[in-house]
């Protein structure tokens, strides 16, 4: 992680997530998340925002980056229930990847 800079944050948390076509990349995607929260949890920080890691460039299907991403999001606050977050909110850019979000707390509320 590293200051902020100028940007209205204390940290960035720089996350490495998979490329498509490199092998496990839904396990490389579930770590990144994880190991995202674990660092922001043991630096103390009460909220987090985090984009579609992986979804642009790297081509990691949409849909799948949502699920992974809302799913590992929610295991982590039920496992820590002493962790420091208390916000954890999704950066999302374009409508398609947005449809697919909602999709999935949706999903949780049914």
């Amino acid at each position: 992680f590293t200051s902020a800079g100028r940007l209205p944050a204390k940290f960035v948390i720089h996350a490495v997530g998979p490329r498509m076509g490199e092998g496990d990349e839904d396990n490389k995607l579930k770590n990144a998340v994880l190991n995202s929260l674990l660092l922001a949890s043991q630096k103390g920080l009460q909220s987090i925002s985090i984009p579609a890691i992986s979804s642009g460039i790297f081509g990691f299907p949409k849909d799948r980056c949502a699920k992974i991403l809302v799913g590992e999001s929610l295991a982590f606050l039920l496992k820590q229930r002493d962790s420091s977050l208390q916000l954890i909110e999704f950066c999302i850019y374009d409508d398609l990847t947005l449809n697919y979000f909602k999709k999935e707390f949706e999903n949780l509320l049914s």
